[in-house]
């Protein structure tokens, strides 16, 4: 879902910063983002909840790898998913720059 939206700039670059801001403080950071401005934006209301979703479903991901390290596997999958995580967002920072819906991919969407 690739979509060019019209929002304005502050909107685009809050959106991004949700996802940047990731980096640093992995979940009170767009959440308090995503809180304050999701009534004024869709276009960070959609972002926040994207980002939320796809928090939550990588961090059961790596619980689930955790786990499997007891039976070897985890030592290989639990490297893929810390590098999906990130370019995954990295890549929806730029098109929340861009201005696009992006839809990150393997998320459960439990935040609609």
């Amino acid at each position: 879902m690739d979509n060019k939206v019209e929002n304005n700039n502050n909107d685009r670059v809050l959106a991004a910063v949700i996802y940047i801001i990731s980096f640093f403080s992995a979940f009170i950071g767009p959440l308090v983002i995503w809180l304050i401005k999701k009534d004024e934006s869709s276009f960070i209301d959609y972002h926040g909840k994207e980002y939320l979703n796809f928090f939550i479903s990588y961090a059961v991901y790596a619980i689930v790898a955790s786990i499997l390290m007891i039976v070897l596997i985890g030592f290989v999958l639990l490297p893929i998913v810390g590098v999906a995580a990130t370019v995954f967002t990295i890549i929806a920072a730029v098109k929340a720059y861009d201005g696009q819906a992006y839809r990150i991919p393997l998320i459960f969407r439990l935040i609609k």
